[in-house]
């Protein structure tokens, strides 16, 4: 059950047993079961034989579950996911979701692979084996994502090359260099070619792309899309065939503004995604069962929102016999109390009872840290590297946007002390300072963001997307300092400092991307991060996940990176001081 289905059809077995002339393995009795083909709800026994689905109807089986009515739907499938977002180790994040409802996903190793190129996809792809849940990649398209930060390795298509062959590999990840596509860029269009050669897949990541633009991005066979933020946008892409990824993560969410975009005639393009979701949230709120939940709310017919959620994901990525309780499927099931709620009760793997009444029913193994390079290294730094001498009147600001991982491209007045320029709590500025370090070299950006909240103190992270640099957002330079320095203790994590002292950590010693702990330690200490950065006045529900997305300089529109301030759209550093052009 890892990265693919080399299991073997029993198929004179399965005629047996769909006849009804061979008892089944497993019957799921009196059950109301969703077809995601002719989009009804049947009423039946589902015969399961061997780890596939052989058949609806009535059956006799060796074991038999009376669901007395209970509603039976394909497993849950997410179509685009970093699992380094989750903050814990492969079967970890298996430990979370399965419970959820969750069969398989399609995993892209572009965090750890900014850190730690081939050796972080490797242990990647190494530690995803074993548990009920399968994982599949897509292998990371920019590393690094673009020239405007440092990361730590670059890889070319002569690196991912080698593991494109691999069964478990769907294709090429979010083609996020946009710009490289239409222009025609040597380096991500080998990388394309490559995988257009092997009929693989290519994800898309063009944030408000259209018209010609657009037409060129889907003309190099990008099939999907996850960062289609309105309705209007959304559209238009699937108009030019890309499959839309619907995405609800810890801070970028869509799925209100999109959920009208699934209609019975288009649900068979959309898919279900996290993208980016910590544990906390995948514990607390769920996975793609909340998405499920959520979107029949806003009035998606329940059926349909299921489709999205197994078939229409399994199908795009060419994934056959998996997303459907038809026979012939693989018997990746769950067992549902309505279609109102979507309460998962009960989770089969391969015919095999895995979860129930959202616990495991057996631990699935803990795996070691592993023996991987170390991954934080910063040149010294003094209180004084953060100042910045005030030269006018008005800086660029970014602008914080709730729910979103877009920022605004603000021009604010300059709040100055002693000829330098610093923090205004009243006007609700922080300073934000991004610290290279892969190679403990000098670059580092500094500017200041909006919309935090902070009063005092200051809070620190190795994730900032996607390079993953240290990315520290405070009220006074002491404090950031502080705040960098305990990232390099721990060799990577999150923290939250006040007065000198540290209040709360979270140690991410794996590319100072993941805890080597358990779900359930990692979880209570994100809460205790989330209530220490509230009591030094922070105001946003994902601080940390907001704070990761300041540093991604392929979302506009205003991002900073440890070369400097990134104007999005015009694709290059610009001064903090220089607003002429953005009054």
């Amino acid at each position: 059950m890892f990265l693919g289905r080399a299991k073997e059809y029993p198929v004179d077995q399965m005629i047996d047993v769909a006849s009804g002339r061979t008892r089944a393995d497993l019957v799921l009795k009196n059950a109301s079961v969703v077809n995601v083909f002719n989009g009804e709800i049947e009423s039946g026994d589902v015969a399961i034989h061997q780890g596939f689905v052989a058949g609806v109807g009535e059956y006799v089986g060796k074991i038999v579950y009376d669901l007395e009515g209970k509603y039976i739907a394909p497993a849950f499938i997410d179509g685009h996911v970093h699992v380094e977002s989750s903050l814990v180790m492969p079967i970890q994040y298996a430990r979370a979701v399965v419970p959820h409802g969750t069969s398989a996903v399609v995993a892209d190793p572009h965090e750890i692979a900014n850190v730690l190129g081939m050796e972080g996809i490797m242990y990647m792809s190494k530690s995803m084996r074993g548990g009920p849940l399968d994982f599949y990649i897509m292998l990371p398209s920019c590393v690094p994502s673009t020239d405007l930060e440092t990361n730590g390795v670059t890889l070319d298509f002569l690196d991912i090359k080698p593991l494109m062959t691999e069964d478990y590999v769907l294709g090429l990840a979010e083609a996020m260099n946009y710009r490289g596509v239409i222009f025609r860029d040597p380096e991500i269009l080998s990388k394309i070619k490559i995988a257009l050669s092997m009929g693989k897949r290519i994800d898309g990541h063009a944030p408000g792309l259209s018209g010609n633009d657009l037409m060129a991005y889907a003309a190099a066979r990008i099939t999907s899309e996850h960062e289609a933020t309105t309705l209007e946008e959304a559209k238009e892409k699937l108009s030019a065939g890309m499959h839309i990824h619907i995405r609800e993560g810890s801070t970028a969410k869509n799925l209100t503004s999109l959920a009208d975009l699934i209609t019975p005639s288009t649900d068979l393009f959309c898919s279900f995604v996290t993208d980016d979701r910590n544990t906390l949230d995948l514990i607390s709120k769920g996975h793609i069962d909340s998405m499920v939940r959520t979107a029949i709310e806003l009035g998606v017919d329940p059926i349909s929102a299921i489709r999205v959620a197994s078939y229409s994901t399994a199908r795009h990525y060419g994934l056959q016999y998996i997303g459907a309780v038809a026979p012939g499927f693989h018997a990746d099931v769950v067992v549902l109390d309505s279609l109102e709620n979507i309460g998962v009760e009960m989770v089969f793997k391969e015919g095999t009872l895995v979860a129930k009444n959202g616990e495991l029913v057996q631990e699935f193994g803990v795996e070691q840290q592993p023996q991987l390079r170390r991954s934080v290294n910063i040149h010294w730094l003094e209180p004084e590297d953060l100042q910045i001498k005030a030269r006018g009147e008005q800086m660029n600001v970014i602008g914080h946007i709730p729910d979103q991982i877009v920022t605004d491209h603000l021009v604010e007045e300059v709040h100055e002390q002693d000829g330098f320029a610093i923090p205004d709590m009243d006007e609700d500025i922080a300073k934000v300072a991004i610290i290279e370090r892969h190679n403990a070299t000098i670059p580092r950006g500094i500017g200041f963001v909006k919309g935090f909240g902070l009063k005092e103190g200051a809070m620190v992270s190795s994730i900032a997307h996607d390079s993953h640099n240290i990315v520290v957002v405070g009220t006074n330079d002491h404090d950031m300092i502080e705040a960098a320095v305990q990232i390099v203790r721990m060799q990577g994590g999150l923290s939250v400092v006040a007065d000198g002292k540290v209040l709360s950590s979270l140690p991410l010693p794996i590319a100072g991307l993941m805890s080597d702990k358990p779900v359930e330690e990692v979880s209570k200490k994100l809460i205790e991060l989330r209530e220490k950065a509230a009591h030094i006045g922070c105001s946003l529900e994902e601080p940390f996940m907001a704070m990761a997305f300041l540093s991604l300089p392929v979302i506009p529109h205003l991002k900073i990176t440890d070369k400097g301030l990134v104007d999005v759209e015009k694709f290059r550093i610009i001064d903090l001081f220089d607003t002429a052009d953005y009054q």
